[in-house]
């Protein structure tokens, strides 16, 4: 089994739409989408190696200093699975973007460190 990196993503504008909607109909679907997002939690208990959660706002560290700055990535978790087809598979349908105003779910294979032993 492989560790693989799930990146929750969402732009600026999907955020808007949603902060645009009605109160009392964001926090019904907010409601409906921690249920479902515990519910996804649960029955994938078995292949999260960190439960991961939100990110807030970045810096960005270059040779020219630190800095401001955003991107699309509002969260993260470590799913286990046999290929990277079958990791990418456990986010079909997934709260993030079928509920919550997220645009998609990136997953990528998290690769051991050259030259280090394995864990």
């Amino acid at each position: 089994m492989k560790n693989f990196l799930a990146v929750y993503l969402g732009t600026a504008a999907s955020r808007e739409r949603w902060m645009s909607m009605d109160e009392a109909k964001r926090k019904q679907l907010e409601a409906s989408g921690i249920k479902a997002w515990g519910d996804w939690m649960v029955a994938n208990k078995a292949v999260i190696v960190e439960t991961g959660g939100p990110l807030g706002k970045t810096k960005r560290v270059a040779a020219q200093g630190v800095s401001d700055t955003k991107n699309n990535l509002s969260g993260y978790v470590v799913v286990r699975a046999e290929t990277h087809d079958a990791a990418a598979r456990l986010f079909l349908n997934h709260p993030h973007f079928t509920i919550f105003p997220g645009d998609s779910v990136e997953i990528m294979e998290c690769l051991p460190i050259p030259g280090q032993p394995q864990r």
